[in-house]
């Protein structure tokens, strides 16, 4: 009896509580979030755990497995096309600072009042919203032999014997490529960076002008400061997404002449080779380097960014010293 009455009250409180104003809110928001975490566990975390658990298996997509341990690990740093392909990533690096150097300066540009400029933001930003296969086709032919490049330079004097074949020739093709990324990704920056500078008060611009301080001035000291944030996203973003480059290789030239970026690579191990092990592998590594990288920058950032502070407090205090000592020698006299 003295179980049932505990279990009776037990019930009861928890009802009560059920129905006060704070377990509403409490079971409203645990209630929001079963779904997505379901939803997030199922088709994120699990398979994530499934493909690591793949890695140590030689195995294909239907038939039996075999545990092999940590042989697949190793193989993604002795073979060639594997790792190998990861150099590829150092071209979609460097063209990553020339994307986001080209977006910050339209940026810095487009954010005071230009004549055209928001029909300039739009033509700019209009290459990240097409499908990136689409693109791949639409280079495929613009660097095609004689094709609309070739006809381009053409117009402006070159001949045709002299240009380079463009996704042949491997001291080149992977430079074509690179430039596809940054024609289209650079506008997505700049549209970023625009975001954060127009937030930026403007009346540390008025202050900074009747200082005398000129645009580049303004920049330095104003802008970069401000958008730190940003600056330090659209890096990691940029950065990571070239080590996992795969639209302009797969489509463009399918990996063929020295083009295979480490996503093209895995791709084929996967798809065409059915090894799922070793691509499984190659997805957990590629996963690590990505982390690693991300983690490195951000220190990196936060050293630079905290230099740069202190550089600015230090000049504030002597600015400060200096004020101090001129009062005092005003006051003697």
């Amino acid at each position: 009896m003295a179980a049932q009455a505990n279990t009776a009250g037990t019930k009861k409180g928890f009802l009560q509580w059920a129905r006060s104003r704070r377990g509403q809110q409490i079971i409203i928001i645990v209630a929001f979030m079963i779904i997505p975490l379901a939803l997030l566990f199922t088709f994120t975390y699990l398979p994530f755990g499934e493909m690591v658990g793949f890695s140590f298996y030689k195995m294909k997509y239907v038939g039996k497995r075999t545990f092999v341990g940590w042989k697949n690990y190793a193989s993604v740093f002795s073979r060639k096309d594997c790792f190998g392909a990861l150099k590829l990533s150092l071209y979609y690096m460097g063209g990553s600072v020339v994307q986001l150097v080209l977006a910050l300066y339209l940026a810095t540009v487009l954010s005071f009042k230009v004549k055209g400029g928001n029909i300039f933001k739009g033509f700019m930003f209009f290459p990240y919203l097409i499908n990136g296969i689409a693109i791949g086709f639409i280079f495929k032919f613009f660097y095609t032999r004689g094709f609309v490049f070739d006809t381009v330079l053409q117009w402006c004097g070159f001949q045709l014997d002299n240009l380079p074949y463009w996704l042949k020739d491997q001291s080149i093709n992977n430079i074509s490529l690179v430039g596809t990324s940054v024609w289209r990704y650079f506008g997505q920056n700049m549209v970023l960076f625009i975001g954060a500078i127009m937030s930026v008060d403007s009346e540390l611009y008025e202050a900074a002008m009747l200082d005398g301080a000129n645009r580049l001035e303004q920049f330095r000291y104003i802008i970069l400061p401000s958008i730190k944030t940003i600056v330090t996203l659209n890096v990691i973003l940029s950065i990571t997404g070239s080590l996992s480059a795969f639209e302009p290789p797969y489509v463009i030239t399918s990996g063929a002449n020295g083009t295979g970026t480490y996503f093209v690579v895995m791709n084929e191990i996967a798809h065409t080779q059915q090894k799922v092990g070793l691509a499984s592998a190659m997805a957990v590594v590629l996963l690590l380097i990505i982390f690693a990288a991300t983690i490195l920058q951000k220190l990196f950032f936060k050293y630079v960014f905290r230099s740069a502070e202190d550089e600015d407090f230090g000049a504030a205090k002597k600015r400060e010293r200096q004020l101090a000592k001129y009062a005092a020698r005003k006051e003697r006299r």
